[in-house]
């Protein structure tokens, strides 16, 4: 079950992030999350299954909602490799084309995920060496909607 984000899902939501430390986030953003979900969460979804919260993940606007910004995704490492990623990325996916305001989706990740999101249709644009941290390189992607 995907749902909307509650401010009592944050505990869960900071134990995901540890439990994805490394590799596909650095010790320094547990504190950006943080203040993301206090602060500059627009649209965000958790995951559910069998009543536990096994991933989250949300959506921002740039330009006007024209542009829009995966944020923040992420799935319980028992959990992966199950679908679990591609649900919570198609849900973002189809909320937003229910708004019909944007017409780009970005995404900014790592090469630990890249992969994934180029088999869901995002075209690597460009890569940032140590840009998240050392050895944790940005890979900057978008598709078009």
């Amino acid at each position: 079950m995907i749902r909307p984000y509650l401010p009592s899902d944050k505990p869960h939501l900071i134990e995901l992030i540890r439990l994805n430390t490394p590799p596909y986030f650095d010790k320094s953003e547990e504190a950006l999350f943080s203040n993301y979900l206090d602060n500059e969460r627009e649209d965000y979804f958790v995951l559910e299954s069998s009543g536990k919260i096994i991933g989250c993940g949300g959506l921002n606007y740039e330009k006007g909602k024209t542009e829009a910004v995966l944020s923040w995704g992420m799935i319980h490492p028992s959990y992966h490799g199950l679908g679990y990623g591609t649900q919570i990325t198609q849900h973002r996916i189809d909320h937003l084309k229910t708004m019909k305001t944007a017409h780009t989706l970005v995404v900014r990740t790592s090469q630990h995920t890249s992969v994934f999101y180029g088999k869901m249709g995002f075209k690597l644009l460009e890569v940032k060496e140590n840009y998240w941290a050392p050895g944790l390189h940005l890979h900057y992607m978008k598709m078009k909607l």
